[in-house]
């Protein structure tokens, strides 16, 4: 373990890269830079939660842009039945507020240093393997059909966070990344994964459900994503999944208007090949921004489902908090647009302790192994474990 360096003050608040409205896909979106902010909206319990949103939402409403984040545990702040870890020290809620924005094609340089040190997982491969098999015996006794079990990687971190978010994005760059300075705290995010996104009244959702590693030869590489499509066992992770977010538009759409346009579709990423599908609908008139958090928060495919009795199930088997970690990064408009990613392949670090954090995990169903859950799990970690001592140059 290295000594921490004392946090320095950054002019940059936010960093985002997320698509906009009739964005083609083409090529990656421009960097979204936020800075300077007016105020900034804070909850550290679960009664600060939907207040919050309701004062972020009023801000944007009277024309600030909005970034932050939801973290996991603020769950039951939405429902009750929705269990979770304490959240420790981390905040519920953080966002910042401000009254413009710069645009730009490539992130702000020059860039410093950073050490990372080791990654360490939170549990053994075979404290693993023992919570597959009791996940595969909550599924024989009907408690569950899938459970997304996660665990944490920490190392020991010093040095420019802008240097390795710089460094995370360009080992994988996505269309959903974003970076959070909020003091102690920050979040370097590179997901590949939407959450929702709103635009002109309607609502999308793309949930991810199949991973497989990347090929060595192109042959390979493509006789996997061809496998993967394939998957009986992964097409049916992504089915449900699909099936649990329809359900939970329908909380917040106008009636007939849920959909799902798109279906196991293939995305390659540097590291990986993984399943997603397209779930859309048409926003009841009214629906405000916590009624959407309500509906969906968290993300069906980072929980399982059904999502109340596996979330208990989670809570049972992991051992700490996920934080920012499968909850909810994004920004808010005045134009009336959100998004919001599901913030997996994400660092998160404590610059005080001086410690980095990365959540990783799998859905498990029935057909599951132990050793193919923890292969899915190494292969996920690829992107950061990479990241060992570089600086950012």
């Amino acid at each position: 373990m290295f000594s921490p360096e004392p946090s320095r003050p950054s002019p940059v608040t936010a960093l985002l890269r997320f698509p906009g409205p009739g964005d083609s896909g083409e090529r990656l979106p421009r960097w979204r830079l936020l800075r300077d902010p007016v105020r900034v909206v804070t909850a550290h319990t679960g009664s600060q939660v939907v207040p919050a949103l309701a004062e972020v939402e009023a801000a944007v409403a009277g024309g600030l842009y909005a970034a932050g984040f939801v973290a996991y545990e603020a769950a039951p702040a939405f429902d009750p039945a929705l269990v979770t870890h304490p959240a420790g020290e981390w905040p519920l809620l953080w966002f910042a507020l401000f009254t413009e924005f710069e645009e730009l094609d490539d992130l702000p340089g020059p860039a410093g240093s950073f050490r990372l040190g080791t990654w360490t997982p939170d549990g053994s491969e075979e404290g693993h393997a023992a919570a597959i098999a009791e996940i595969r015996r909550q599924i024989a006794g009907g408690n569950t059909y899938q459970v997304n079990h996660t665990l944490r990687l920490r190392a020991p971190f010093a040095g420019d966070d802008l240097a390795l978010f710089a460094a995370l994005s360009r080992a994988q760059p996505t269309r959903y990344s974003a970076y959070l300075n909020a003091g102690r705290w920050r979040v370097l995010s590179a997901s590949p994964e939407l959450f929702f996104s709103v635009s002109g009244g309607e609502v999308l959702t793309r949930p991810m459900k199949g991973t497989a590693p990347r090929g060595a030869t192109p042959q390979e590489d493509a006789a996997r994503a061809a496998a993967l499509r394939a998957s009986p066992k992964e097409r049916a992770e992504n089915l449900m999944i699909v099936d649990l977010l329809r359900n939970d538009l329908g909380r917040v759409a106008r009636f007939g208007t849920v959909s799902v346009p798109r279906l196991f579709e293939i995305e390659t990423h540097p590291t990986l090949h993984t399943m997603t599908s397209t779930v859309r609908a048409e926003l009841r008139p009214g629906t405000r921004l916590a009624d959407l958090f309500g509906a969906l928060f968290p993300c069906g495919s980072v929980t399982g489902a059904p999502k109340v009795s596996t979330m208990r199930l989670i809570r049972a088997l992991e051992t700490s908090p996920r934080g920012v970690y499968c909850g909810a990064v994004g920004h808010l408009s005045p134009e009336g647009e959100m998004a919001f990613n599901v913030p997996i392949r994400t660092v998160t670090l404590d610059m005080a302790r001086g410690e980095a954090e990365y959540g990783v995990g799998s859905g498990v169903t029935w057909d599951s192994t132990p050793g193919g859950e923890y292969a899915e799990v190494l292969t996920k970690a690829a992107v950061v474990r990479g990241l060992v001592g570089r600086g950012g140059q």
